[in-house]
């Protein structure tokens, strides 16, 4: 899936997905909306996916442990998108 440079979105929504998001969704280069949320996704969200540069639209909450690291780098690509939905880490 890491392949699809040109996807623009990604709707993964309840789909009683299981584990860690793939970090090679991070070679998304033009994704603009990734939609993780109602699942049963686990971890930190990859800092991979730091280098979706063009996204604008990440809905992630309502899984069963997904969260976004509290490190400055993956808090400052959070700042950079349009509307994201989800937990951070806890500390």
């Amino acid at each position: 899936m890491g392949n699809l440079s040109n996807l623009e979105g990604l709707g993964l929504h309840d789909n009683q997905l299981t584990g860690p998001i793939p970090p090679e969704l991070g070679n998304l280069s033009n994704l603009e909306g990734l939609l993780l949320y109602g699942n049963q996704l686990t971890g930190p969200i990859p800092p991979e996916l730091g280098n979706l540069s063009n996204l604008a639209f990440l809905e992630y909450a309502d899984n069963a442990g997904l969260c976004m690291p509290r490190s400055d780098s993956m808090q400052n690509w959070r700042r950079g998108i349009f509307r994201v939905e989800g937990p951070d880490c806890p500390p």
